[in-house]
């Protein structure tokens, strides 16, 4: 095994509360889990003052700083699953890209993709243990250091979406840069779209091996498509990573953990995304929960979906919008999330107050059912 490659060890602590797992799988609750996406982040302190004077990607480089980041959010909340500090654009640097996080930009490519030809100076063959080591590492650390107490979720981005950021060489509100390669040069992005799905398979299959509990698939960008290019871009990729993930599990006697795909503002796939593989569909909050249910049905967990916005009401206001919520989902097949990430400037009291009022009411949903 090489130097940096995941550390598969079989004899972690004791999973203590296997709530979020059971509703992935669908199984009876006693209430609804909850957890946030960038739940680690910057409207904590102790981030902040974790992160302090050192670079984003030192930091994610970091498996000790990764995992203390991760656990940060479980020590103020009682949340049921911790998701490992990363970012997804640690993919396009496994294929060769420089990506550095500028203060008040954001991450940002100095030479992105601009010609076909530029494909040619990615690497073609990523080996994900020496390239990416440094997760599995701070996955595994993690496992260790929660002693049992939620479950982690290990993620990736989608390759639509990773393959956005490397042709805008940063964030952009139109995406016109990569949206153009999928009309002018439709094979190059098919085969810039497989050469992701390939790292991402891997990628994902080796955050497992150490010792993630459950994968969520990132595809933030869905909603630059229209139902067209969704289909022909970005849902094959998708749902092939759903399929190649779970056979390489299977082949490599590893769990076969629950899988979650988030699609952001991809409702009018909603219905292809059931028929995709994962056992859970997170969505964003410009979809009620009834008109998600209706067209998914009733097998499938949903995620989501509060509008992360919502946090800056009093506290009150936001126990009134969550028992909505989990009255609109019901009480089973549903995990309480936001319909996106926390923002940087959110109090944490509010955070805890969203966590609290699913848990409340939940018990009270649960018991009325």
């Amino acid at each position: 095994m090489e130097k940096n490659g995941p550390v598969v060890l079989t004899e972690f602590p004791e999973l203590k509360n296997d709530t979020f797992l059971r509703a992935a799988h669908g199984e009876e609750t006693e209430y609804i889990p909850v957890w946030c996406m960038r739940q680690a982040g910057r409207y904590l302190p102790e981030f902040r003052e974790t992160r302090a004077a050192q670079d984003f990607f030192a930091t994610c480089r970091s498996p000790e700083k990764c995992c203390e980041l991760t656990l940060q959010p479980l020590r103020r909340f009682p949340l049921d699953a911790a998701i490992i500090f990363s970012d997804i654009l640690v993919v396009p640097q496994a294929l060769g890209m420089e990506v550095v996080m500028v203060p008040g930009k954001g991450p940002t490519f100095p030479e992105p993709l601009k010609e076909v030809e530029d494909l040619l100076k990615l690497r073609q063959k990523v080996d994900v243990a020496a390239e990416l080591g440094y997760v599995f590492q701070a996955i595994t650390l993690t496992r260790h250091k929660l002693e049992g107490k939620v479950p982690l979720i290990g993620f990736s981005g989608a390759p639509w979406t990773l393959m956005s950021y490397m042709i805008e060489g940063g964030g952009s509100n139109t995406m016109a840069k990569a949206k153009a390669w999928l009309y002018r040069h439709p094979e190059a992005s098919h085969r810039l779209l497989t050469l992701l799905t390939d790292v991402i398979v891997d990628y994902l299959v080796g955050q497992v091996a150490a010792g993630a509990q459950a994968l969520q698939l990132f595809e933030s960008h869905a909603g630059h498509l229209g139902p067209e290019q969704f289909a022909e871009f970005a849902l094959p990729a998708i749902r092939c990573i759903a399929k190649r993930v779970k056979s390489k599990l299977r082949e490599d006697d590893l769990p076969l953990v629950p899988m979650i795909i988030f699609a952001k503002d991809a409702h009018y796939a909603l219905e292809d995304l059931a028929q995709c593989g994962y056992e859970v569909i997170g969505l964003d909050w410009t979809i009620s929960p009834q008109a998600a249910r209706q067209r998914i049905g009733k097998n499938i967990t949903l995620q989501g979906n509060l509008d992360p916005c919502a946090l800056y009401a009093p506290k009150e206001k936001i126990g009134e919008l969550v028992k909505k919520m989990v009255e609109g989902f019901g009480s089973k097949h549903y995990i309480a999330n936001l319909g996106h990430g926390l923002y940087p400037d959110m109090s944490p009291e509010h955070v805890g107050a969203f966590v609290d009022a699913v848990h409340r009411h939940s018990r009270h949903l649960k018991k009325c059912s």
